[in-house]
């Protein structure tokens, strides 16, 4: 690609960019992109609707409420409806907030979902779509997050919680490409987003790091609305001396903005969570739940459980002694322990609750973490010690990511499991038979009229 050259004869990434995904049509995608895409759907509506259920999200919809706002797109699971951003920002929250959405690791850590989709679903109220207008928005905004991810490589390391960040891009192009804006506004949506762009990692484990996803979706649909109605922005605004990827980012590599674009698309490289909470603590649970199972477990006798990880594992979730739910879901330590109680790392295990049992806390105190820079992001080794032996075992892929993929069985069951306690069995089956035949649906409306 190339476009556009700046006057001092270097490309123009983001223009560049904006021109491929206002042409791209739905018959250019291939099938594995649709299918991808309706993966994420399906898994994402289970986990907004599950996670309205926390208290949480009910803070925010009184204060927007507060403000009086309109009653235009529904509140997932809740009864009630707001604004179109209201509804996007509450509904990104909730999709985002017991941290069992997707995640794309290639080269970033991004749940894209939860902006995205939490912007289209809003904005479809506002303006109907066909299941193929809002598959096609949802990929090429999931897109648009990863490379500019991809553009900005230490973004992550200085701190930035990217799918708030990262997340602004994604709603925005998928808002800008379902509202069927031209090159030109594609282009300064992006830039309006990008100036918006936030969310720190310092508010891991609190209220604040599901906002972001809220926060994300609801300045994507801004930025697109903004910029279709002549609301203007740099044009460079990854690559730009000032960009998002030199000022997000000690290192820049603007040109994965259209390294081989159309090739292939990112949404077919997404994971999915079996557990819920940080992506990169999967590896160590899939070990002590393999090792939970060689054989019945005296706690007592238990003298140390060792686990090794890579370095970003401990970085991001170190926290030896969580102090809340939401904060245990980023200690490795605590999931460790819930993991080999139970066998399992669902909703439950990351409760108020589970923090404070005995035997978790016993366990924690057993626990030894180390690090090596030979295990890759999605492997682990641990090794449990007893008075008699010990058992160790090797993850070579975590579950869920694309080289050990969840199947499409495996979503469905974890979206009836979610969807059901807030719809119903019955809608909730009705639902997810409706996505995976989205792409012949002439409104989508059809499959938001179930999750009210």
């Amino acid at each position: 690609m190339g476009m556009h050259i700046k006057e001092d004869g270097s490309p123009a990434y983001t223009e560049d960019f904006a021109a491929y995904i206002a042409n791209v049509q739905f018959s250019d995608l291939p099938s594995s992109a649709v299918h991808a895409a309706k993966r994420g759907i399906l898994d994402w509506l289970g986990c907004a609707l599950i996670g309205g259920m926390h208290s949480t999200p009910n803070i925010l919809i009184e204060t927007l409420q507060e403000d009086g706002a309109a009653q235009k797109a529904i509140v997932l699971g809740k009864k009630i409806s707001l604004s179109y951003m209201g509804a996007a920002m509450v509904n990104g929250q909730m999709g985002h907030l017991l941290d069992f959405d997707d995640t794309h690791m290639g080269g970033v850590v991004l749940h894209a979902s939860s902006p995205t989709l939490a912007a289209l679903f809003s904005e479809s109220q506002r303006k109907p779509a066909s299941g193929k207008d809002f598959l096609l928005a949802y990929i090429c905004g999931f897109e648009a997050a990863v490379r500019v991810g991809q553009s900005s490589p230490a973004h992550h390391a200085g701190g930035w919680h990217l799918t708030g960040t990262l997340g602004h891009f994604s709603a925005a192009v998928g808002v800008a490409k379902l509202l069927g804006l031209n090159a030109s506004q594609i282009t300064y949506a992006m830039g309006i987003a990008g100036t918006q762009a936030s969310g720190m990692q310092q508010n891991r484990g609190t209220m604040c790091k599901s906002l972001h996803a809220g926060k994300a979706a609801s300045n994507g649909i801004l930025s697109a609305r903004l910029a279709m109605k002549g609301f203007n922005s740099s044009v460079e605004i990854v690559e730009g001396k000032r960009g998002f990827s030199r000022i997000y980012s000690a290192t820049s590599a603007p040109e994965r903005m259209t390294s081989e674009l159309g090739s292939g698309w990112e949404i077919t490289k997404n994971g999915f969570k079996p557990y819920a909470c940080g992506v990169v603590l999967h590896p160590a649970i899939d070990a002590l739940i393999a090792l939970r199972q060689v054989k019945k477990w005296d706690y007592d006798g238990i003298q140390s459980i060792e686990v090794k990880v890579n370095p970003l594992v401990v970085s991001i979730t170190g926290t030896q002694k969580p102090s809340s739910g939401l904060h245990s879901k980023f200690s490795i330590y605590h999931s460790i322990a819930v993991a080999f109680m139970d066998g399992k790392a669902g909703i439950e295990q990351y409760s108020d609750q589970s923090v404070l049992h005995p035997i978790a806390e016993q366990l924690r105190e057993k626990i030894t973490v180390t690090t090596d820079e030979s295990l890759q992001r999605d492997q682990a080794h641990a090794r449990i010690t007893t008075n008699t032996g010990s058992e160790e075992v090797f993850i070579e892929h975590a579950k869920g990511t694309v080289d050990h993929p969840m199947s499409d069985q495996d979503l469905i069951e974890k979206f009836l499991a979610n969807a059901a306690p807030v719809i119903g069995m019955e809608r909730a089956q009705d639902a997810q038979k409706m996505i995976w035949d989205i792409e012949h649906e002439q409104d989508i409306a059809k499959l938001i009229s179930l999750c009210k």
